[in-house]
């Protein structure tokens, strides 16, 4: 598994390369990569969820699937817990972003396309109720971590989204057994194969995008990516060993989800309320490459506990 893991990911960080390399060149502009990224979050991403649902009905699936939604609650809360005691608040400290950044994981650009690869769309049914819980809980919490403002006016706001639309819709067939026909399926299909290679390459664009030796300078980077892509996936990842009844599909999707790299949303956010978006990108660049190396160092070790608890 861990060798897949990084199979896969290495071939991600060369479909980021080559971002990096549309971007030093000009061939993609930074408001060519927005609307790219605009395309894969309101399209691309929902039709890979929707399709994951045209599968056939098993109870086994709706199963997995209440238990993906309760794992990915817990693990979440305890990311929670773990960066208010790993990253404390300090005057000068930017310490929003960071906290941010050790919770929150780019589960639908980079696990998407991961569990894809490696579980298929059965990995990616169950991914949907993480993706679901990371909604909420990012306009939430995530939200009034970095603006400092309690609205929850933007928990309704999630429900139109393109990609909570995408689950709900995907429910329906799924529960009712309605399937596409095969003009359409194999048209939403194409677009499905798409999402590995475009998420990557905006991802590089991005990352081109931020001073690498600035970025290489900063310490604080460091701690953070550490936080997120090994210490608190290391923590989940004893709770999640033990429960050995517990189908191993879900949770290693549970366990990547949250061991992906932080998310692109802190960017975004920071922008939106005029915290340091420099900062966040930094962080999201350098979680991204180091991404290649801890995911499946993760995987391993996760692997190793479930055989010896």
């Amino acid at each position: 598994m861990a060798s897949t893991i990084l199979y896969k990911t290495a071939i991600m960080l060369i479909l980021i390369g080559v971002g990096i390399l549309c971007a030093k060149t000009g061939l993609i502009s930074k408001a060519s990569n927005r609307d790219l990224s605009k395309f894969m979050l309101q399209v691309v991403n929902p039709v890979v969820i929707f399709m994951s649902y045209q599968t056939d009905y098993r109870s086994e699936l709706v199963r997995n699937l209440l238990l993906t939604f309760v794992l990915a609650l817990g693990t979440m809360a305890l990311a929670i817990a773990l960066s208010y005691l790993f990253v404390r608040r300090k005057e000068g400290r930017e310490f929003e972003i960071e906290r941010f950044s050790s919770v929150y994981s780019n589960c639908g650009f980079m696990g998407i396309p991961l569990v894809n690869a490696i579980y298929g769309s059965e990995g990616v049914f169950y991914l949907t109720a993480y993706i679901t819980v990371f909604n909420l809980i990012v306009w939430t919490h995530g939200v009034i971590l970095i603006s400092g403002e309690k609205d929850f006016r933007q928990v309704v706001k999630v429900f139109y989204s393109p990609t909570i639309i995408a689950i709900f819709l995907g429910m329906i067939t799924f529960f009712l057994r309605i399937r596409l026909p095969g003009a359409a399926a194999e048209a939403l299909g194409l677009i499905k194969e798409v999402n590995t290679p475009m998420a990557m390459i905006v991802s590089g664009v991005t990352i081109s995008g931020t001073n690498m030796m600035k970025m290489l300078k900063n310490h604080r980077v460091y701690y953070i990516c550490l936080l997120k892509l090994m210490i608190v996936p290391l923590i989940i990842s004893v709770p999640l060993s033990l429960l050995s009844e517990v189908d191993n599909t879900v949770r290693m999707t549970v366990l990547v989800a949250a061991a992906a790299p932080p998310a692109t949303m802190c960017t975004l956010l920071s922008l939106r309320y005029g915290k340091n978006s420099i900062y966040a990108s930094e962080i999201f660049a350098a979680g991204t490459i180091l991404s290649v190396v801890t995911l499946p160092l993760i995987v391993k070790t996760t692997e190793h506990l479930t055989k010896i608890l």
